[in-house]
């Protein structure tokens, strides 16, 4: 397997994530997941790794829950502190918040939104760089704001990462 890159549609920035049918919205909290949280993740409904993910020293892996079901995981987020900025390793959103069917919007974003609040909880100004598919830096760009540094890697600097902070994560 090669490099990872970031593959994953924003289909909406929302202020949390919203039922794609009802256009009722759900609050949700971005929570640590542990080596005793895999039994929770069936690899049958993911496309990526993510119990290797959770075995990698380097790396923190989040869930994207809601407040009111905290069981039900709607994406998971990798990422590694580089000293002065969030990497992304890998973003994905559960089988059944993808496709044209998706019930839920908004997850990615949030995702995307919940590693630069961490930038800035560790004092780097809401710096996050990912490397991404090449077909999708164009759409980075303009539902991110995020900046094409060079060959695959981009990154969301301060202001842009602070817009999506405000966005998901209001108070």
């Amino acid at each position: 397997m090669g490099k990872k890159v970031i593959d994953i549609e924003i289909d909406r920035l929302t202020n949390s994530i919203e039922n794609s049918v009802t256009g009722e919205v759900f609050d949700t909290q971005v929570v640590q997941l542990h080596k005793s949280d895999k039994k929770n993740i069936n690899p049958a409904e993911w496309l990526f790794d993510w119990e290797a993910e959770l075995d990698l020293s380097d790396r923190e892996v989040f869930k994207l829950t809601t407040v009111n079901n905290p069981k039900i995981i709607h994406g998971l987020l990798s990422v590694e502190d580089k000293t002065d900025h969030i990497f992304i390793h890998l973003v994905e959103s559960a089988n059944f918040n993808k496709g044209t069917n998706k019930m839920y919007l908004g997850v990615a974003g949030n995702l995307f939104a919940f590693a630069c609040k961490l930038s800035f909880e560790k004092g780097y100004e809401g710096y996050v760089a990912f490397d991404s598919k090449s077909a999708l830096i164009e759409h980075y760009k303009k539902n991110l704001r995020a900046t094409h540094f060079k060959g695959q890697r981009m990154f969301i600097e301060t202001v842009n990462a602070l817009k999506l902070v405000q966005k998901y994560f209001q108070n």
